[in-house]
């Protein structure tokens, strides 16, 4: 990086910092009330809330992983993005008006409500281990990697600049969140945007083109099996996105259970009023339909260039090709001051994805853990403290362990989605069984939690054991090495419907002998969008659709 490249960053900084103490003040509220810190009640816009939940989803394995999926599979991987455009509007419909109408703040507080304090601080604790342990360490390590990467800084000094960028907005609580996440995203788009262009324009003036539209057209021609949405068995990536399975199968289970069942993203839409969440997440699903031009585009465009003959030795880690390491590669190639404008959109991806996951970690501990087992007597101020507290100790935790766990080693964005999905089909069918339909017991949900975890395991090392080569026909059993394997969003779509089965038989049994589930409370009426809303959605959906249709 180049002075004007440091220009750029410092101005991006000084900006996000500035304008994050502009809001903490403009909005600090004469007393310290732990919802208004941890939720921003009240406080976050539509347009706020969008942005805050596309920061915080957006971050290092999005930009690295994502477009290292695009040079290795191709626009197949923007399935995860384009159906979260879908999902986001299946939550706003669905699942908001129920944790809005219940006045839930946080998830355990939720199976609290609906099972028993046994579920819910099962998954407290859970939930708290998995944000510090696997997601605050990978975005730390993940980020610090790339950024370091690119500026030529220490990794260390990466990881520590980091760390305390997102403690400083953090401690601001939600409404600073919510705020500066507006800035990180216009940063992230910006600065995505640029890179990509950069990327076209190489492919153009390589082949001899005239300018962006060529380039895309170039790409679109020289790596034509890199443009369908949908994968055929006999291609070698169908192990990770397994043909229609995206449509139709497990798929969904991974978005639904992200983006409506999970603390730090529903966060930012349950301080709000249920139209504004709406709107909200109406917007992140807009933002959602340009990520694939900003993350996976890149990477296709980095395999062209690949492939007919540049930058051979950069694409190379440990004697062999790694397709992580496109966007890092092409960032590398940009002008000076570009260069500068997207490493920002990168430290802006990390950090903001950083502080968001560090508030629901205060959230989750402070309300859910701090006040009922330690402190049940708890002041406003106090649980704020502990908030403020939980994301320093969370934050040095995450240092402390990231350089231990070999993330690096274990390869990008497939790997974080597979291992997630262990957990994620039992966990939505607590959820979803909970919402709608009030005879499900608690008993039901424990099982779904442990038996859908093992179910994961069971399908996961069931080749080793077993020949399934008989499913091969189907395009459920798909050859690795020699060895049948089912591929895990197949496994993920088959766990949830054995948990489904497994709780609606052990709620029945349940019933019969008297047991008397808790429930919540449902109003249809709540279910019904507001005129704009519904407009916008189907203009989503639309758009959704005509992608799919174009790229089959």
């Amino acid at each position: 990086m180049g002075t004007k490249d440091y220009i750029v960053f410092l101005f991006y900084f000084l900006i996000v910092a500035g304008y994050g103490l502009y809001i903490y003040y403009k909005k600090k509220s004469a007393t310290s009330d732990s919802k208004d810190y941890f939720l921003a009640e009240g406080s976050l816009t539509w347009w706020a809330i969008g942005a805050s939940l596309i920061a915080s989803n957006i971050s290092a394995e999005q930009f690295i992983g994502m477009s290292g999926s695009g040079f290795k599979i191709g626009l197949a991987i923007a399935t995860y993005e384009w159906m979260a455009a879908v999902t986001l509007i299946v939550v706003a419909v669905f699942f908001l008006p129920v944790y809005l109408k219940n006045k839930i703040f946080t998830m355990p507080q939720y199976l609290n409500m609906r099972y028993n304090s046994t579920v819910s601080m099962i998954m407290a604790v859970f939930w708290l281990l998995l944000y510090i342990v696997v997601n605050l360490t990978s975005i730390l390590f993940l980020g610090a990697l790339a950024v370091s990467s690119i500026s030529g800084l220490d990794f260390q000094l990466c990881m520590i600049g980091l760390a305390v960028f997102a403690i400083v907005i953090t401690l601001g609580g939600m409404k600073v969140i919510g705020y500066t996440d507006v800035i990180q995203v216009f940063f992230l788009i910006l600065g995505g945007l640029a890179t990509t262009y950069l990327a076209l324009n190489m492919v153009s003036d390589h082949f001899g083109g005239a300018g962006v539209l060529d380039g895309f057209g170039i790409v679109h021609e020289k790596a034509s099996d890199h443009f369908h949405m949908i994968l055929k068995p006999d291609n070698p990536n169908y192990i990770d996105l397994p043909g229609l399975s995206v449509l139709i199968g497990g798929m969904w289970i991974i978005n639904l259970n992200y983006w409506g069942c999970n603390q730090y993203i529903t966060q930012r839409a349950l301080g709000a009023d249920l139209p504004t969440a709406r709107n909200g997440l109406l917007f992140a699903a807009v933002l959602k339909l340009l990520m694939p031009l900003i993350v996976v585009l890149p990477g296709i465009a980095a395999y062209v260039l690949y492939n007919d003959g540049l930058f051979q030795q950069e694409m190379i880690a440990g004697g062999e090709l790694n397709p992580d390491r496109a966007y890092p590669v092409l960032l590398n190639l940009l002008p000076t001051g570009l260069k500068g404008l997207s490493f920002a959109a990168l430290t802006a991806a990390v950090v903001a994805s950083l502080a968001g996951k560090a508030n629901s970690v205060a959230t989750i501990f402070s309300l859910d853990i701090y006040q009922k087992i330690f402190n049940k007597n708890a002041t406003e101020k106090n649980l704020v403290n502990v908030g403020k507290i939980t994301i320093v100790v969370s934050m040095i935790l995450a240092i402390i362990i990231a350089p231990h766990l070999g993330i690096d080693k274990k390869g990008g964005f497939q790997y974080i989605q597979e291992y997630t999905g262990f957990v994620s089909p039992g966990i939505f069918a607590m959820f979803l069984l909970g919402f709608f339909w009030k005879k499900t017991t608690s008993n039901a949900a424990l099982f779904a939690t442990v038996g859908g975890f093992l179910m994961s395991i069971f399908l996961k090392f069931l080749p080793g054991y077993m020949d399934l080569s008989f499913l091969a026909s189907t395009g459920f059993a798909i050859p690795v090495n020699g060895v049948y394997e089912i591929p895990f969003i197949d496994r993920i779509g088959f766990t949830f419907i054995f948990c489904v089965v497994g709780m609606v038989i052990i709620s029945l049994y349940e019933n019969s002998k008297g047991v008397v589930p808790r429930g919540l409370e449902v109003d249809t009426k709540m279910f019904k969008p507001h005129t704009g809303f519904a407009i916008g959605a189907l203009l989503v959906l639309g758009i959704t659709a005509a992608l799919y249709t174009l790229f089959w």
